[in-house]
C-alpha cells in the first residue's frame, strides 16, 4: 500500500508530501493544485504498464496527454522532476521508498531510479540502504525500470551490500542480490495499485467489449460486469442494485450488464427503473444521466478493482445533488472498509465535506498557493494556525464555501 506521496518539480510543485490514508480528501481552490496531484499518479500508472515516459506524458494515438504535456511536466524553468511513493513494507519497522527522476530537455529520459529501504522505528525515518534498480547501459533510457525489472538490469547501489546483508542476516552476495530482487517486485506490485478513476459517461453509453480490468474513463464498464463469472457478477451487480437504488429521483430496481451480438463479445449496460408505482422500465446506458453513470463508475471501480488497491477519483461530486452526498460518503466506507481499499478524493462539494463529519479533518489536505512564488503547496487542514478557531466557527462544507481556509492561509504566508 502506498502511505506517501513526494512531489519535487512536478508541474506547479516545487516541494511536496501528501500524506494516503484509508480516505483521503484534498481540497482547494480551482487552480490550486489538485489536479496536478491526481496527475502524478496517472503517470505512474502508465510507465507501471509499460508506456514509455514521453507517451505517457505526451500522450499518442491511444492516449491522451497529461496537462501541458512533456513541455509542463517540470516546474519552470527547471528541466528535471522527481516524484516519490512510499510504501509501506512487508513488516512493521520497515517501508520503501520509490523515486523516479525524469529529464524533460533536451530529450525525455530517466536520469534516476531506486528504491530507499527505510527504518520506521525513528522519529525521522533513516535511510538503511538505497539502491538502484537503473541499469542505463541495459534499459531503455525513456522507459521506466519497472516494467523490465525481471531482467538484469537492477543494480545494487556503491556500498549497500554490507547494510543489507546484516540487516536481513544474508550469507553472500548472491543472497543479497535475490533479496533486492524481491523488495524490487514487492515495490512494484505496491506501485501497480493505484488507479486513477475519471468516468467519461459519454464513453460508457456505447457497446464494450467483455475485459477484465475498468478502463479510468470508464468506457468498458458493461464489459466488465458482463465478464464477471456467475456467482461475482450476482454478488456485484446486486450490490451495485442496491447502492444505486437511493441515487436517482425515480427507483432504480437493478442495474446489470450483458453480453450481446451474435458472438457475444461485446456487452450493453442496463438498468430497470420504476417511476411509478408497479411500472417497471428497463433502460440501456444510452438513455442514463451522466450522473447516475459516474455513480454507477464509482460503485463498480470499488467492488471490481482487486482487494488491497488504492483509487484516486478527481471531482467526484461532478454531477452529484447535494442530497446524494451521504449516500456517496456511506458507500466510499462501507465498500472501502469490506475490501481494504484506500481512497484519494478531491472535492469542492460542501455537502460531500460536511457529510464526510468532523472525524475526516485528519485526513484532508488543502492545495493551495503561496502568494510569493505562485508555486503550488500541500497542507494539512489541522496544520493551518488558527484551525481550531476556524472549526469552532465553521462546519467543513462552510470552510470552503466562504474561503475561511484560503484566508488563513494567506495570513500565514
Amino acid at each position: 500500500m502506498l502511505k506517501q506521496l513526494i512531489l519535487e518539480n512536478w508541474k506547479s510543485f516545487r516541494y511536496a508530501e501528501l500524506p494516503l490514508d484509508s480516505l483521503t480528501i484534498l481540497i482547494g481552490t480551482n487552480a490550486s493544485g489538485k489536479s496536478n496531484v491526481v496527475e502524478a499518479f496517472e503517470f505512474l500508472q502508465r510507465i507501471v504498464r509499460g508506456e514509455n515516459i514521453e507517451a505517457a506524458l505526451a500522450g499518442n494515438k491511444t492516449l491522451s496527454s497529461i496537462r501541458g504535456g512533456v513541455e509542463w511536466a517540470a516546474l519552470k524553468p527547471e528541466t528535471e522532476f522527481t516524484l516519490n511513493f512510499l510504501v509501506q513494507g512487508d513488516d512493521e519497522n520497515t517501508d520503501y521508498l520509490y523515486a523516479i527522476k525524469i529529464q524533460t530537455q533536451p530529450v525525455v529520459l530517466a536520469v534516476k531510479e531506486f528504491i530507499q529501504i527505510l527504518d520506521v522505528r525513528s522519529e525521522k525515518s533513516n535511510i538503511l540502504s538505497e539502491f538502484s534498480i537503473r541499469d542505463n547501459d541495459s534499459f531503455i533510457p525513456n522507459r521506466s525500470a519497472l516494467n523490465v525489472a525481471e531482467g538484469n538490469g537492477i543494480a545494487a547501489g556503491k556500498g549497500i551490500t554490507n547494510i543489507i546483508q546484516k540487516k536481513y542476516h544474508l550469507k553472500n552476495h548472491e543472497a543479497v542480490s535475490e533479496k533486492i530482487r524481491q523488495i524490487t517486485y514487492f515495490v512494484i506490485k505496491a506501485l501497480e495499485k493505484p488507479f486513477v478513476l475519471n468516468p467519461i459517461p459519454s464513453a460508457m453509453r456505447d457497446f464494450s467489449r467483455l475485459s477484465d480490468n475498468l478502463e479510468s474513463d470508464g468506457s468498458n464498464i458493461a464489459g466488465v460486469l458482463a465478464a464477471l463469472d456467475g456467482e461475482q457478477k450476482a454478488e456485484v451487480e446486486s450490490t451495485l442494485s442496491a447502492y444505486i437504488k437511493g441515487f436517482p429521483e425515480g427507483d432504480i430496481k437493478k442495474v446489470f450488464a450483458e453480453p450481446v451480438g451474435r458472438l457475444k463479445t461485446d456487452a450493453m449496460l442496463y438498468c430497470q427503473e420504476e417511476w411509478k408505482p408497479g411500472h417497471v422500465t428497463e433502460i440501456d446506458a444510452r438513455t442514463m444521466s451522466d450522473g447516475t453513470l459516474r455513480f454507477i463508475a464509482i460503485i463498480t471501480a470499488l467492488l471490481t478493482r482487486p482487494e488491497g488497491s488504492q483509487i484516486v477519483i478527481e471531482e467526484i461530486d461532478n454531477g452529484l445533488h447535494p442530497s446524494r452526498a451521504e449516500l456517496l460518503v456511506r458507500i466510499l466506507r462501507e465498500i472501502g472498509q469490506k475490501r481494504k481499499i484506500d481512497i484519494l478524493l478531491t472535492t469542492h462539494n460542501p455537502a460531500l465535506l460536511d457529510a464526510l463529519g468532523p472525524e475526516i479533518v485528519p485526513f484532508v489536505v488543502v492545495a493551495h498557493r503561496d502568494k510569493e512564488t505562485g508555486e503550488s503547496k500541500l497542507t494539512l487542514l489541522e496544520d493551518i494556525d488558527n484551525f481550531s478557531k476556524l472549526f469552532a466557527s465553521y462546519s467543513l462544507g462552510d470552510m470552503t464555501t466562504k474561503g475561511a481556509i484560503e484566508r488563513s492561509l494567506s495570513h500565514n504566508e
